[in-house]
């Protein structure tokens, strides 16, 4: 079953057409929101110059999982 999803809000313009696996190689800038210095400060920080690299970076999965364990109700041991 092919699955479909409309990104364009979430990106600029530019990048509206592109295919998942192009939009891995974009550039952080690519996503809607985030400027040119904001894609300067990520590689600085982190590393991180690729949509793909910003969702592989261990940091960004830690906070997205201690944000979605919180709104599950799960208790910290």
């Amino acid at each position: 079953m092919a699955v479909t999803a409309d990104l364009d809000k979430l990106l600029d313009k530019a990048y509206e057409n592109t295919d998942l696996k192009g939009l891995c190689d974009a550039p952080v800038a690519a996503i809607a929101g985030v400027s040119d210095a904001d894609a300067e400060a990520l590689n600085k920080a982190f590393g991180i110059k690729t949509i793909g690299d910003m969702g592989h970076n261990k940091y960004f999965r830690a906070a997205e999982a201690i944000v979605n364990l919180a709104e599950a109700g799960t208790t910290r041991r």
